[in-house]
């Protein structure tokens, strides 16, 4: 259920000992539901769009990843499922070559200054979604609460599916367009989106954005993370990588 980004013909697909494949029925179902949403009212749509994150969580195959979806946004999992996680339960850690090692609950990153951003997302595989607002906490506030060593030069970012991580350089996470997000389009993040924290870097593909972010851990250098190990760009500004020509989000 992961919004972003669908494969495409050759690419390496996640295998299937994930999980056991949506049977046809749901599939046909799906795709049909797919289709009506495009011309439902709006109270139509948000039902679809819970029925695609339903079904997209028990679809290793990502075919549900192709499917239209509301706002633009397509689903997308690099696992069979993924667990939820809520105010009660959630937990992000900040640690490595730092400080003050810190561990945030949800409502502790909520009372944090909050900054909001309205920018194009873009995806590596073609699909943008014009002028969507995130909300969060900028990274860099995280970091400088937790006290970056003089050695640190990257930062690591990993997931509560099990699967997903990024990494950015240090400088790249200090931008002021990078933020720990708790709310998308004008709403808190749902778990069908990454939430309830995700990661959001503006200026680049979609695929750096990690969802159902737990951990940010401070390193000497990158590591390539989930997408950049199936042949993506380390560094993926839109339109500056993945030898693509996007106009620029940021």
């Amino acid at each position: 259920m992961n919004s972003e980004p669908p494969e495409e013909p050759g690419e390496p697909r996640p295998s299937a000992e994930h999980g056991t494949p949506i049977g046809r029925r749901v599939l046909l179902g799906t795709i049909g539901l797919g289709a009506l949403g495009v011309f439902a009212a709006p109270v139509l749509q948000r039902g679809l769009e819970g029925f695609l994150g339903a079904a997209a969580e028990k679809d290793p195959t990502g075919l549900t990843g192709l499917l239209p979806n509301g706002g633009g946004f397509r689903y997308y999992s690099v696992t069979s499922s993924v667990p939820h996680k809520d105010a009660t339960d959630y937990r992000l850690t900040v640690d490595g070559l730092v400080d003050r090692p810190a561990t945030y609950t949800l409502e502790e990153l909520r009372a944090l200054p909050q900054t909001r951003l309205v920018k194009d997302v873009q995806c590596v595989t073609g699909w943008r979604v014009p002028d969507t607002p995130f909300e969060g906490v900028r990274l860099s506030r995280l970091l400088d609460a937790a006290g970056v060593r003089a050695k640190a030069g990257a930062v690591r970012f990993t997931c509560f599916d099990g699967a997903y991580s990024e990494s950015l350089t240090l400088e790249q996470a200090r931008r002021s367009d990078v933020l720990v997000a708790l709310r998308m389009q004008d709403k808190d993040i749902g778990h069908a989106h990454g939430g309830p924290v995700r990661l959001y870097v503006a200026p680049m593909y979609f695929y750096k954005s990690a969802k159902w972010l737990s951990g940010i851990t401070v390193t000497e250098d990158v590591k390539p993370g989930y997408w950049e190990r199936l042949g993506y760009d380390v560094d993926a500004w839109v339109g500056k990588s993945n030898g693509r020509d996007d106009d620029p989000t940021s």
